[in-house]
Order: structure tokens, then sequence, then C-alpha cells
């Protein structure tokens, strides 16, 4: 019988009753269920002992839906194993890594944090950005940009619909905006891309998404896994403390009126202050070869870092829990092994480099230590001031089996195509553009510094400095001495995604898409977050399949790659469960940055072209969800169609011939035309019936058929109309001095009076 460490408590397992490990595993917060604990249950009589509790608490977390994927590899498998060519993605690892250009690459990931926003909105977010960071630094890359699409409810939902134990919608809004806001500025990454969304759905559960991108020399690019036995495990970053401890068992399971109080430990305390001289340091110390591979520590803490770091490798593992510097006394050993306190990296170093590695780390002020080595395996052994406290196989430990759940994808039932009322369109307009979902974002998009490190472009508000508006995407120019260009933008729409989650995937692709060709950019890569309830219920799970199938196959006809990404379930709780919500980071390249399209308006007289063929399906619309229909069919798409267009507007650009561009969405044209014109402060004059569509109310605010609004200068329309080629196109009408006008064959239909509409709309949204 081993002895183990003092402070290591042996817990009763092979010949426990199920009650009695039910029980267990509920008093412990392990998470486990009944054929898990068989699972566990078998290995150790196996062994012909009992576990530790510091072999359970890993386990536990390795096991989480959070970490281990258990209910999601075989729909990811299926939908995405073709989506990474090693013709394409250099690396998969904590981020992908993609090719730009000779010599160099960008890597691009995406995930939430969900959970612990909606606990402490501030903190969990900041710890969100803090995290992507380190995914993205994991695998030898500077970050650069990043995103955040956010999801709450109404933010005027009154205090008494609130749910007890749920924050105000506001409440959260702000808490999240202020996190992002503080960390990404001090830590100097500029936030570029992102996106607000606002649903009853996400009253109890806020989505907080966070992505990064970050740029490489290709020599610079490390693996996510152990290079030799031998090699010296070296933790570097911030102090180990309590904070975060079964953050991922907090993270796969659903929300509570108790979740305020009974998981607030299990969010992470984030430390800017500490992320930049840590990503300066390993940043030196990559490119002094003297790291040979890394994890950064996020859920599970050093017990899922370095388990996933050696497993991928083929290794094992002997790490002492005592060298792990702490922040506080008194910490147990399972606590020192599954905390997820921020700011830390676990490194694969060779006995030669240690000593200059740690010099690296303590001339920028950075903790390093090394607590482990590499062996060869297959167990992980963990010690306790010299005496044992945990011997593992370690492949049993972070590759658990994937669970087999039933999965239902409901028919859908819809009603008939409704009736626009068009007894007051100038008003129907002004309720589009001044809905939550429409408002400008420029109050929140003030407060995140999107110049710092200097290769900022085309910026997420475009148009005049007295009258900024929304763009498609940013442009970042990666190297200063070059003229390739980044394009980045998000996508979400979970409104399409709740009413057909097939087709509604492959809108969301379809809107990354066409944000990166209104830019100039050819699509390249997404990363997706794909926010789901709880996956027990087959209805989540078959909406995850059909979402899935979405995303893969429009992005497989739109060129898109798929190097990385999240999956996020139970995100509900209260009865209450949100849509189906696959949130993209997606990124596009530019040949030359001088090509870049921005959307404001820039001279009057120019002729306005509706790209794309017009559909009349209004189901998952702004003007559905604000008339309350939930039943209404989405517009089908054509991803194949979208790209031949936007390869044309691609040539089109490169000839000099676009002043503007604009894709049409939430709103339709109704919001996309107003958006155009209070960039440029100016107005337009266009006709619906250019839409091909024969209802009027229904031009007005449709939103399918992948559209574009394109200025063109007069005098190059007919050069344009040949770029275009067969591609569908229609002059829609042009640009004025002020006010927006529409018409139908001729005749005046509606005036919006963009000058005094704007400060409404400028203003409205409140954040932060």
């Amino acid at each position: 019988m081993m002895k183990w460490a003092v402070g290591v408590a042996s817990v009763p397992f092979r010949r426990a009753s199920f009650a009695t490990l039910e029980e267990t595993a509920r008093e412990r917060g392990l998470g486990f269920d009944r054929t898990e604990l068989e699972r566990i249950r078998a290995y150790f009589r196996r062994e012909g002992r009992d576990p530790t509790d510091v072999e359970l608490a890993g386990l536990a977390q390795s096991w989480s839906e959070h970490c281990s994927y258990k209910s999601s590899r075989p729909f990811l498998r299926r939908a995405f194993g073709s989506l990474h060519p090693r013709s394409r993605v250099l690396g998969t690892g904590d981020a992908g890594v993609m090719p730009f250009e000779p010599g160099y690459a960008y890597a691009l990931r995406i995930e939430s944090h969900n959970h612990p926003s909606a606990v402490e909105p501030y903190g969990g977010a900041a710890t969100g950005i803090g995290g992507i960071l380190r995914d993205v630094l994991a695998v030898g890359a500077k970050p650069i940009a990043l995103a955040d699409p956010l999801f709450f409810g109404p933010l005027d939902l009154p205090r008494d619909r609130v749910p007890p134990g749920v924050k105000s919608p506001r409440y959260l809004a702000e808490g999240v905006v202020a996190g992002i806001r503080d960390y990404g500025n001090r830590v100097g990454v500029p936030t570029v891309s992102g996106g607000v969304y606002f649903d009853p759905s996400y009253v109890v559960n806020p989505l907080v998404n966070v992505g990064c991108v970050g740029f490489l020399p290709r020599s610079r690019f490390l693996p996510n896994r152990a290079r030799r036995a031998g090699d010296r495990l070296v933790l570097v970053g911030g102090l180990t403390g309590r904070d975060g401890i079964g953050g991922v068992a907090f993270a796969s399971k659903e929300l509570t009126d108790r979740s305020e109080t009974e998981s607030r430990g299990a969010v992470q305390l984030g430390n800017p202050i500490m992320k930049e001289p840590l990503i300066h340091a390993c940043l030196e110390a990559f490119d002094r070869g003297w790291v040979q591979g890394l994890k950064d520590l996020g859920g599970g803490g050093l017990a899922t870092a370095s388990g996933e770091l050696v497993n991928a490798g083929g290794f094992g593992s002997r790490i002492d829990l005592a060298r792990v510097p702490l922040r506080e006394s008194g910490l147990r050993p399972w606590e020192v092994w599954i905390s997820e306190s921020q700011e830390r990296m676990i490194l694969d170093v060779r006995p030669r480099d240690l000593d200059p590695l740690l010099d690296i780390f303590r001339r920028h002020d950075v903790p390093a230590t090394a607590v482990g080595e590499v062996t060869k395996g297959p167990f992980e052994t963990l010690e306790w001031n010299g005496a044992p406290a945990a011997h593992l196989r370690v492949a049993f430990r972070v590759d658990p089996p994937t669970r087999d759940r039933p999965h239902t994808l409901l028919r859908r039932a819809y009603s008939e195509a409704p009736v626009v009322p068009t007894d007051d369109l100038g008003g129907l307009v002004r309720d589009l553009v001044l809905a939550p979902d429409s408002l400008s974002r420029e109050g929140v998009l003030r407060v995140y510094d999107h110049e710092v490190q200097g290769r900022t472009v085309i910026k997420p508000l475009q148009g005049r400095p007295v009258s900024p508006s929304h763009g498609d995407a940013t442009v970042l120019q990666p190297r200063p001495e070059g003229v390739r260009g980044l394009a980045i933008t998000t996508a979400a729409h979970p409104w399409a995604c709740r009413e057909d989650p097939v087709e509604g995937a492959r809108m969301v692709v379809e809107e990354a898409a066409r944000n990166l060709y209104a830019v100039g950019a050819r699509p390249d890569a997404f990363t997706n977050c794909l926010n789901f309830g709880n996956p027990e219920d087959p209805k989540v799970l078959g909406d995850f399949d059909g979402v899935t199938r979405g995303l893969a196959s429009a992005a497989r006809a739109l060129g898109f790659v798929v190097p990385s990404g999240n999956v996020s379930f139970y995100n509900g709780g209260l009865g209450a469960e949100i849509p189906p919500t696959p949130a993209l980071l997606a990124t596009g390249i530019l040949d030359r940055i001088d090509h870049a399209v921005t959307t404001d308006l820039k001279s009057v007289g120019a002729v306005l072209y509706l790209v794309g063929a017009s559909r009349p399906e209004l189901g998952g619309s702004l003007w559905a969800r604000r008339a309350g229909r939930t039943d209404l069919r989405i517009p089908p798409t054509d991803p194949p169609a979208l790209r031949h267009a936007g390869e044309r507007l691609l040539a089109a650009g490169r000839q000099g011939l676009l002043r503007s561009a604009h894709d049409v969405s939430d709103g339709g044209l109704a919001v996309a035309l107003c958006e155009m014109a209070f960039g440029g402060g100016l107005g337009f004059s266009v006709d619906l019936r250019a839409t091909g569509l024969t209802d009027t109310g229904v031009a007005l605010v449709a939103e399918g058929g992948s559209r574009f609004v394109v200025e063109v200068e007069a005098g190059n329309a007919r050069r344009f109309e040949r770029a275009l080629g067969p591609t569908p196109h229609a002059p829609l009408g042009e640009v004025t001095e002020q006010e927006g006008t529409f018409r139908w064959a001729g005749r005046s239909l509606a005036t919006v009076p963009l000058e005094s509409l704007y400060p409404r709309w400028r203003s409205g949204l409140g954040l932060p």
C-alpha cells in the first residue's frame, strides 16, 4: 500500500456503492455521472488501490465537458475534419496557425467565458481576454488584435422581470465592457472587432466570447506538445492561489439562482500588469530557441495543461507540486494541482537551456520555476514535499472517451410569408435604425484602444471623424514594411440559427464572408465559438449537429478553412436556454492594403448598385424580431453564388472602381443605406424596385440573398458592370447631399431626415 504525502487524502472508491460514489462526487464538486464513476472505479480496482483527492481533482477537470469535449467531439470530427488541410494550415493546437506570406504566419482563436461573466462580469470578461491571449502566445505568436462578440438580455429590462439570483443585463453589459477595456488596453493589444447583441434569451446566461489574432515568423511556430523525455517543465507567470478552483466544473453545468454565492470562487482573477512582461519574456525565449513546446494554464490549471502537453508527445511527467510558487499559504496539494490562477504558462525546456531561460524571466520580473520533468511515460507522478501525491496513466486522465448522446434535429413549422405594413415606411426605417441591434456601438468601441501597436489600417469605425459609422471589417498591416493586409471580422446570427440550425449556420458564414469581401479581402479562415444549452437534451444536441454541418458546408463552398474553435455547453438555467449561437472570428487576405474599401459614402452623384439576388423570406430578420415573429422561414443561402460575386467585387476593387461597399444584413436595405450615409455625412435616393422583389415593405427590410450595396463613380459605371459580368446586379440609385429617399418605380415612398436621425442612432445605446 502506497504511503501518500501529508495533506493528501485517499478517497474510498473501490468498494463503495454507487450511491456513496455519487454523494462523494457531489460533495467534492467533481461532476462525474454514473458511467464515469464506474470507469474510474474499474481503473482503481485494476490498480488495487483507492484514488487520492489529487487524482480525483485532476480527473474531474480533464473529464469535464469544458475540457474534454466529450459530447461534441464526434460532431466536430465529422463536420470539420477536412477543413484544416496541411496545404493551408500550419498548426491546429491552442490556436490555429495560417500562412500569411513567405516566412510569416498568423494565429487565430476564439473561446467563451460565459459562466464567469454571469457571476462576476468585470473579472469574468477580463480573464477571458487573458486566456485568449495565452492561447495565441502558446503557438509562438505575438497577439496583435482582439475581438469580442457579446450577447446580453435587453438593457432596458425592468428589474422585476430579472429572475432571482440573476444580475440585470445593463449591469452585466457595463461590467463586461469595462473588463475587456481595462485588460486589453493595459496589456497593449488592440480590440478591433466584435459585436453586441440583445435578446431575452440571454438574460440568465450572457455570452462573452473573446477572440485573438497573433502574428509570428514561421520559424517561431511552436507545438503544444512535449518534445523529449528528460526535458524540464517550467511554470512561468503569475503565482498560484485559490481563485478559479473548479472553474471548468462550474462551466460544465447550468446556472442556478445560487451560482452567485456558490461559484464565485470559480472565477479567476486577471492581472494584465503581469501579462505584458510575460508575453515579452516568452517571445524572447521563443526567439532564442529555448522553448521546445508549451501550453497555457487555462481551464483545469496545471493539471490540464501539463497532462495535455506530455500526452500529446506520447510522454509522462514527474511534477513536485510543492515547487509551485504560491500567492498564499495553506493551499492543499489538490488545490495547487487544479487552481486556474491566471497569467501562467508551462514550458518544455531542454536541461542545457534552463538557466539562460530563467535569466530571461528574471530580467522581465516574471516568476519562473522548474517544477518537474518530462518522463518516458505512461504515468504522471505528482509529489508533495518529497512524498507521492498521485500516480496515474496520463492518457487515462486527459483523454476520456466520447459520450454517445441522443440527438434530434426538430422539424420546424413555418407560417406563410407576412405582410409588411407600408402605410408609414419612414417610420419603419426609423424603427429599424433605432432598434437596439442597429444602434451605433461607438460608445463601446471608443473605450477600447484599437490603435495600439500601430497596425490598424482600416478602423472599426469608418467615415468622417465627426460622423463615424460601422465598418464591415477592420484591416491590419501585420508588417510595417509589407503591403499585405489581414482583415478581421466577427459574425453571429442566433435568430436564424434558432429558426433553422443548418441554414442559419450557413448564413453566419456568409455574413463573415460578405464582411471580408466588402472591405476588399478574400476569405481565408475562421475560428468558431459554439454556444449551446444542455447537451444532455437531444434537441440541443440535434441543433448542435445541424449548426456544425451548416458551418462546415458553407466554409467549404466559400474557401474558408477552420483551424481552431471552441465549444461552450450548458448555457442556460432557471428554465431558460439560449438559442444556438455560433460566433465566428474570420480573417481574410488583401494582397495590398491600398485596395481596402470602407462603408461610408464618398461623393454626391455617385451611382449606388445592389449586388446579389434578393430573397423575400424574413425569418430571423430584424423586422421579424421587432414584430415578434418567430415562425417564419429564413432565406435560403447560396455560398457558391456569394463566392462568385465576392471574387467579382475583389476584381473591381483591384481596378479602383469601388468608392464604398457595405453588406446588406440586419435591417436590410433600410439600415445598410443609412449606415453608409451616416459615415459619409451624405444622403441617398434609391428605387426599391431594383431589388426584383414585388412587395415594397419586403424590399425595404429583407436581409436574404447575400447582397452588397456598392458606390461607384458615375464615370466608372460601365467598367464596373463589365467587371461584375453575370453576377446579379442593378443600379439602385445615387448618392445625394442629404436625406434618404426611398422610391418605387420613380414614385417617392418615404424621405428619412438623416441629419436629425444620426444623433439618436449614435448615442442611443447608452453603453458603456
